[in-house]
Order: C-alpha cells, then sequence, then structure tokens
C-alpha cells in the first residue's frame, strides 16, 4: 500500500478520506485478490488526522477498547431482551438471539477488513465514499446522525422512565428528558474518547447489578402482579404464535442491542495499534455480549413468564424496581453518553472541515474549542426534541433499528464486501457461499426499511391512543407506567 500519510500537507489535511482518485486507485490495487475471512497485509501507514497538529487523539489502547465497547453495547439493549423471548417463545428467541449476534460479529469483522485497506479514514461514513464517492458519503452521514441521535435518545428516555419510577412520577417527563440531556451535555464536553471508556467497568458492573436484583426478587417473591408465589403456576411458552408485526418489533428489539457496530470504524480511528488489537476485542465484545444476553434473558424470562416486561427492570414490586433503576442509572447513562460523544464529534469534524479549519482540529484554540461545544450543544438539543416525541421505550427502540441500525450493522458491511471482492464473487464455493451471505444482509436491511417502520410505527401509534400514561408527543405522563 502506497503510504498516504507521507505525501500530505497540513493544509491537505480533510476528515480522513482520501482524494476519490488516491482513495479508489489504491483500493482497486487491492480489491482484485478479494477479501473474506483470510488476513489482509496491513497498512505501513496507519495514520489519521487524530495522530497529526495539535493534541494526539489517538490513544485508546486493546482494553480501553474493549471498555468502551461494552459501555456502547451493554446497556438498553438487554433490558428488552427477556420480552423478545416472550413474544417469539423460549426455544425461537433463543436462536434469534444468537444467531443476530453471530451475523453482527461477521459483519463487524468485515468493517476491520475494509478499514485495513482505508485506515486513514475516522468512521463508517468516510467508508462509504470509497464505494459511492461523495453522493452516498452524504447519504451515509444523514443516517449515522439519524442513529445517533435516536440510540441518544433512547438513553433518555430511558433515564425518565428510571426517574420517573424512583421518584413516583415527581415531576413532568419531559423536566426529566431535559434533566438527562442537560447532564449528558456535561459530561460530553471533553473531546477525546478516551475519557468514555473509564465508563466501561461501571456500565457492566451497574447493568450487572440491577439485573441481579430484579432476578433475586424475581426468584423470592415473584413478578408485579402475582400476590401468592405458592398459588402461581409460571406460563413459560416454548414456541410462541406472535402476530407478525409483534414478531417483527421482538426481533427489531435484538437487533438494537448488537447496535454497536456503528461506532467501530470510529474507536478504530483512536486507537494506537488498531489493526493488532481490534480482532481480539471484538472478539470479548462479541462472545461476552451473547454470552450475557442469553444468560439474563433466559432466566429473566423464566422468572417472570408472563408477567415478564420491557424494560425487565420494571417487572418486580415498585420498591424493589426503584432499587433495580437507580443501580442501573450509570450504565444507561453511558450508552446515552458514548453515543452522544461520537455524534457530537462527526459534526465537529464536518464542521471544521466547511470552514477551512480542519488543521485545527485537534489544536486547543478559541475557534476549535467554540466549534465544539457548538456541536454538543446543537446534538444534545436535538436529542431531546426526539426524546419527547417517542418518550416510549420499546417504540423508540424498534423506530431505530428500522430506520439506520439495519445499514450500518448489516447493510453498508456487505457492500463494503462486495467492493473488496469485486470481480471475485463466484470464484470457487466459498466466495459463492459469501457473495450469497452478504446479498442477503442487504435484502435484510431493505426489508428492515420497509416491513420494520411500519410495524414499530403502527405500534407506537396504538399505544398513544390507549389508556397508557403516555398520550402523545411532549407528554408529561408517566412513561413508566
Amino acid at each position: 500500500m502506497e503510504k498516504l500519510g507521507n505525501q500530505k500537507t497540513e493544509g491537505q489535511l480533510h476528515d480522513g478520506v482520501t482524494s476519490d482518485s488516491d482513495g479508489y486507485n489504491k483500493h482497486e490495487a487491492s480489491s482484485h485478490d478479494g477479501h473474506d475471512f483470510q488476513t489482509v497485509n496491513e497498512s505501513a501507514d496507519n495514520s489519521n488526522i487524530y495522530s497529526q497538529g495539535g493534541k494526539n487523539f489517538r490513544t485508546l489502547k486493546r482494553w480501553d477498547t474493549i471498555f468502551i465497547l461494552f459501555a456502547n453495547q451493554i446497556g438498553l439493549g438487554i433490558l428488552s431482551l427477556p420480552s423478545t423471548l416472550k413474544t417469539l417463545g423460549l426455544v425461537p428467541g433463543i436462536i434469534a438471539l444468537i444467531g443476530i449476534g453471530a451475523i453482527s460479529w461477521y459483519t463487524a469483522y468485515e468493517l476491520l477488513q475494509y478499514y485495513r485497506l482505508h485506515p486513514q479514514v475516522l468512521n463508517i461514513v468516510d467508508m462509504t465514499r470509497f464505494v459511492g464517492g461523495r453522493t452516498l458519503e452524504s447519504i451515509a452521514g444523514v443516517m449515522m446522525m439519524i442513529q445517533v441521535i435516536f440510540v441518544a435518545a433512547s438513553a433518555m428516555v430511558t433515564l425518565s422512565i428510571a426517574l420517573n419510577t424512583i421518584s413516583d412520577h415527581a415531576a413532568c417527563t419531559v423536566v426529566f428528558i431535559f434533566i438527562s440531556c442537560a447532564a449528558c451535555f456535561l459530561f460530553c464536553l471533553p473531546r477525546t474518547t478516551k475519557f468514555v471508556s473509564h465508563l466501561g467497568i461501571p456500565n457492566a458492573l451497574s447493568v450487572l447489578a440491577a439485573c441481579i436484583i430484579v432476578m433475586v426478587v424475581l426468584g423470592v417473591d415473584g413478578p408485579r402482579g402475582v400476590d401468592n408465589m405458592s398459588e402461581w403456576s409460571r406460563e413459560i411458552v416454548i414456541v410462541g404464535n406472535p402476530s407478525f408485526r409483534d414478531g417483527l418489533n421482538a426481533c427489531l428489539k435484538i437487533v438494537f442491542a448488537y447496535a454497536a457496530n456503528l461506532s467501530f470504524v470510529g474507536y478504530l480511528a483512536e486507537m494506537t495499534a488498531p489493526l493488532e488489537d481490534f480482532k481480539f476485542c471484538l472478539t470479548v465484545l462479541e462472545c461476552g455480549s451473547m454470552t450475557m444476553y442469553f444468560i439474563f434473558a433466559v432466566i429473566f424470562y423464566c422468572l417472570g413468564a408472563e408477567f415478564t416486561t420491557s424494560p425487565i427492570l420494571g417487572s418486580t414490586a415498585p420498591v424493589f424496581s426503584k432499587a433495580a433503576y437507580g443501580v442501573a442509572l450509570p450504565a444507561i447513562f453511558a450508552t446515552g453518553l458514548a453515543y452522544g460523544h461520537i455524534g457530537s464529534k462527526y459534526i465537529f469534524v464536518n464542521v471544521m472541515r466547511w470552514t477551512g479549519n480542519l488543521h485545527e482540529v485537534t489544536a486547543s484554540s478559541v475557534k476549535s474549542w467554540g466549534t465544539w461545544i457548538a456541536s454538543v450543544t446543537g446534538f444534545w438539543v436535538v436529542v431531546f426534541i426526539l426524546s419527547n416525541a417517542i418518550p416510549v421505550f420499546d417504540s423508540i427502540l424498534s423506530i431505530t433499528s428500522a430506520t439506520t441500525i439495519s445499514w450500518f450493522t448489516y447493510g453498508f458491511s456487505a457492500v463494503f464486501w462486495f467492493h473488496m471482492n469485486k470481480g471475485q464473487y463466484f470464484r470457487d464455493w466459498k466466495k459463492i457461499c459469501l457473495t450469497i451471505v452478504n446479498a442477503l444482509l442487504i435484502i435484510m436491511s431493505l426489508f428492515m426499511n420497509a416491513a420494520g417502520l411500519w410495524a414499530s410505527i403502527t405500534e407506537l401509534l396504538d399505544i398513544f391512543n390507549s389508556s397508557s400514561g403516555v398520550r402523545g408527543v411532549f407528554s408529561c405522563g408517566d412513561n413508566a407506567s
């Protein structure tokens, strides 16, 4: 590979993507060999703008990366998984849980393969330019911001549910969402991502502790709604019979639990040795995630049975639900903070590029800091509005999965695979199988866009029209009820 970084002057730097000709020539030189699971020669040049100019932003080591990946992935998603087993049935639910996790692992590895060819990129959006030029890059940029905003909004909705539960709905839900957004805004002000990695251990511990609290209470006292444990017979469905809409929404919630792929390239860009360390980090993340999801989803559903709720923390008596939500607050907060930092940094880098000041991205100048603070502010204002527009936990998870997660977790990885292997799709039986797999991933993404949006939006409208605490947008009603 050519050492592109040595050919750039500071004034020629942009957002981590070379000129069209450089990018395409570099890729075409490599693509004829094709790539799937074999080792790809690593580039000698692993530089991007985060390691040039002012402060070095490439500070993530192996365990920093593992912690930050867990902070991204283990959080909101796990809280909805027991209810998916209730909808799908125990056996189909487990198959979906493990199967979707395995697919997400494979598509994440495809991102790493493509990153090896273009190590100067800063995020997954930069990668799309090598496939479809500035047009696809612009479309992907809008899609990425939609997903990041939706995930951050999901965290804010969950925080508002927690605060409503803990305080017995002592204030308007809009107020709780505002408090949550304001807190995340303040903690997003540091510009490097490494500080988010420090949330990894507290995040994992808080989720684990909250789940253990609920697990013990469900085992001893039973779920909310059961007055006499000795007379209650659990109704555990082995194979469910959900409607098409309910089954699809259940699968969308599982997809949400594995939605961290979007952030992987951004963390690769800030790692000190991404090509050497990320495969190990990814293995730890995916194995740990699938194991944790499987154990807790199965145990919670078997304990809660027909009284299993989403989020699962609300399945116990009120006093124990308050304790569980209180313990889980760090994990919920970490999810919003991690995605808030991703979105804010994307806005920041692009504004600096559009204003011709990209060389000051890592500088501690007034212009650089002013742009950063404005980017963070704008991001959280939009999140506040969206959180109040969709203040229902299950609905915002499903809508997020149906809109953009399908592409950033599955579709774009498949597109990158086709670009890497151009002209090699039917070279041998292995390539034929992978061609079919990646074509199905693109079809699945399109299906989730169409059918998934229909299923999630109609479910939300039914909730608004029901007698639940939330009756519409910017509602003061109790979204924990």
